[in-house]
């Protein structure tokens, strides 16, 4: 059987695998060839992974020094056509923070999986945790936008890192795609679909003499990126830069740049912005979950309907950019209550916060645990706050 054949005859079979695993298998369907990284628990079995199944398809795994070698490689392989990426967690990511806002004014499309897991500082690394969803909001210093897409399960692993590689590609930007130490490591079914489409970075729109490496064209605000060692020569820097990539440090020119790079996404985010509702239609209290610790929502508000009470629920497949319009339809159909539920003593809930006066009450369940919230801790608590 030929390696074509054996990946489309894969590809079609409902199998048992890791989240980590699913990420590494999303990242090779969409098309990555290219992962530079460094081991830190939990997120170790995608680089295991990518190092034997990327010579499979032509691509290039390198293990670096640490996490600062790594996200420079996935900076530099971006720029030469590749869909790059690496995988990490909480104190990497922090190591790579400084290179992943170069990504940002360089617009080099990339992926980086974070794997969260307890911290501050070294805190467990073998527990999981939803305690970096600031951190990879608020990454690196300056002003940009990320994406960021929060699995909660095995299936999603794969299908959202296809997704991110899409949406790098499309909005030239770094993506991150933030699973927890469970998601990562735990087994369920499975399928390596190729049900999706591929969207590949957009190229030059015009010949090598007339090219200008940020010049806007189209009205999307992304210009065409040209690859490093073609016909195209063009420079780049981590200044503030006009279309020409030559360093720009007049007001004008930073105002120019940084808006473009927020606008181009903040205008992406109906696109980018998505999650999961039930029972809204007549719902008193909704309960608000991402990731992981959504998983016991469901039961939980069957239980209390079972009861009675008005409840319904959303979940955050998208954390960022943060979906205000989600916020604006709770506040249209007049719910009365808002539960952020989250592993963190109080994170989402900040965002959320800002959108009272749309005329409903926040609280939380902020738990700063490595154990997500059973379905009867879930149940318990919403009963709690329908009595108040």
């Amino acid at each position: 059987m030929s390696s074509g054949s054996q990946e489309k005859s894969k590809q079609s079979k409902l199998i048992l695998t890791t989240g980590n695993y699913a990420c590494a298998e999303g990242a090779i369907a969409v098309g990555c060839r290219f992962f530079g990284g460094y081991p830190i628990t939990p997120s170790s079995e995608i680089a295991h992974y990518m190092s034997r199944r990327l010579p499979q398809v032509d691509g290039t795994f390198v293990q670096f020094e640490d996490e600062l070698a790594s996200i420079v490689a996935v900076v530099g392989a971006s720029y030469t056509g590749a869909k790059a990426m690496t995988a990490t967690s909480g104190p990497g990511l922090s190591l790579m923070a400084e290179t992943i806002g170069l990504g940002f004014i360089l617009e080099a499309p990339m992926v980086i999986i974070t794997v969260m897991r307890g911290g501050p500082s070294t805190g467990q690394p073998t527990k999981a945790s939803q305690s970096d969803v600031m951190q990879t909001r608020y990454l690196s210093h300056g002003d940009y936008e990320m994406i960021v897409l929060a699995p909660a399960s095995v299936q999603e692993c794969y299908d959202f890192t296809i997704r991110a590689f899409n949406l790098a590609e499309k909005y030239r930007t770094p993506v991150i795609v933030a699973t927890d130490g469970i998601v990562g490591q735990m087994m369920e079914p499975v399928r390596y679909h190729s049900n999706f489409d591929v969207i590949n970075r957009k190229g030059p729109q015009v010949p090598p003499e007339d090219y200008q490496p940020f010049e806007i064209i189209d009205e999307d605000l992304v210009p065409g990126m040209a690859t490093a060692g073609s016909d195209y020569n063009f420079y780049v820097t981590g200044l503030t830069h006009d279309v020409t990539g030559s360093p720009d440090m007049t007001p004008e020119g930073a105002i120019k740049l940084i808006t473009r790079l927020c606008d181009k996404v903040r205008r992406g985010r109906p696109e980018i912005n998505d999650w999961e509702e039930n029972h809204l239609d007549d719902a008193e209290t909704v309960i608000l979950s991402y990731g992981i610790n959504s998983r016991g929502t469901p039961e939980a508000v069957e239980r209390a309907r079972q009861k009675g009470y008005k409840v319904g629920s959303v979940r955050l497949k998208s954390l960022w950019p943060f979906p205000e319009e989600l916020m604006e339809k709770l506040g249209k159909i007049g719910i009365k209550k808002l539960i952020v539920s989250e592993m963190n003593y109080g994170q989402v809930i900040r965002e959320v916060e800002r959108f009272r006066h749309l005329g409903f009450e926040v609280s939380g369940m902020l738990v700063p645990t490595t154990i997500p919230f059973s379905p009867g801790f879930i149940y318990e608590n919403i009963i709690k706050e329908m009595q108040k």
